[in-house]
């Protein structure tokens, strides 16, 4: 199998940062908000270079997002910022009413999602959020693997006419994509090719997906692993592909497999292809305060989870 190599670890957060930095220099339109998590977010950068074009709204991320609704009428590009809890559960009814339905082009941009957010515990570990995002009708849902695919996607979403959710997150992970990568939206990436089965991540799990597929190479069991960036739309394609040739998939998130990842693959799959497969998520439970080695640990989110619902799914073909 391809060998990736872990360029040297950095957060997603960072490249959302990175990304809407070199925005704020090639795009006029674009403005941001932040919710008073400038530093979080990594808007430092952006603001020092483009201070009329930034809003520091405070804690009141209801009004962050009507804002940024009306900051599109005039043709502006709003990316808001602030924690994925917040960006979601806090100020559903907003995006629903404001953005989804009246179709504005607003980036939501959350960071410290899932259960890596750590030691900040289950109050603000949403698990619950790419669920609530993909049902709203219009909405784009992204959730990039590493810091160059979360600033290439930062970069992209700016072109795209239409609300979309970026979700990113808090701790350095293996930044293993390529840096110079063109960022498609809804069109899943092969990492490695395998036929006996197939392995689909998304976020912090995808390198956990490689580790795995590597592991399992050495049992004997090819692994085909692609990265789901683009939650909704799904790149339903490749999936149906590689299925047919494998014969049975594992899906693998930071989220709860209700209303995740492994969810819409299911439910594609029911009525296009039914076949065996495993989920690799949190299941129906809030997380807890820890480090987020050992809540992935803990909760069964990391390669050896991933090997064992491999091994699983096998026996069910």
């Amino acid at each position: 199998m391809k060998k990736y190599i872990d360029q040297g670890k950095n957060d997603t957060r960072s490249g959302f940062g990175a990304g809407l930095t070199e925005l704020g220099r090639t795009n006029p339109n674009v403005v941001a908000l932040c919710a008073d998590l400038i530093g979080s977010l990594k808007m430092e950068k952006f603001i020092e270079e483009n201070p009329e074009r930034f809003f520091q709204i405070g804690i009141a991320e209801a009004n962050m997002m009507g804002i940024a609704a009306g900051l599109t009428i005039g043709g502006k590009i709003p990316f808001t910022g602030t924690f994925a809890n917040f960006s979601t559960g806090r100020v559903y009814d907003q995006i629903r009413q404001s953005i989804a339905y009246s179709d504005k082009n607003v980036k939501i941009c959350a960071s410290h999602a899932g259960l890596t957010l750590g030691e900040d515990g289950a109050t603000h570990q949403i698990l619950e959020d790419i669920g609530m995002m993909k049902m709203l009708p219009g909405m784009v849902v992204i959730n990039p693997c590493d810091y160059n695919q979360t600033k290439a996607a930062t970069i992209a979403i700016a072109d795209y006419e239409g609300p979309v959710y970026l979700r990113f997150g808090r701790p350095k992970v293996a930044n293993f994509t390529p840096v110079d990568q063109k960022f498609e939206i809804g069109k899943a990436v092969m990492l490695n090719e395998g036929t006996d089965v197939t392995i689909v991540a998304t976020g912090h799990l995808v390198w956990e997906a490689l580790i795995a597929a590597e592991n399992l190479e050495k049992l004997g069991i090819s692994a085909e692993v692609i990265n789901i960036h683009t939650i909704k739309p799904l790149d339903t394609a490749a999936i149906l592909k590689s299925v047919e040739k494998t014969g049975c998939i594992v899906s693998a998130e930071e989220h709860n497999y209700l209303g995740g990842l492994g969810e819409s693959i299911a439910g594609f799959l029911a009525t296009a292809r039914p076949t065996p497969q495993e989920f690799v998520a949190t299941k129906d439970t809030f997380g807890e305060s820890g480090t987020p080695e050992q809540l992935m640990e803990k909760y069964g989110l990391n390669h050896g989870a991933i090997e064992n619902a491999v091994q699983k799914v096998l026996k069910r073909k």
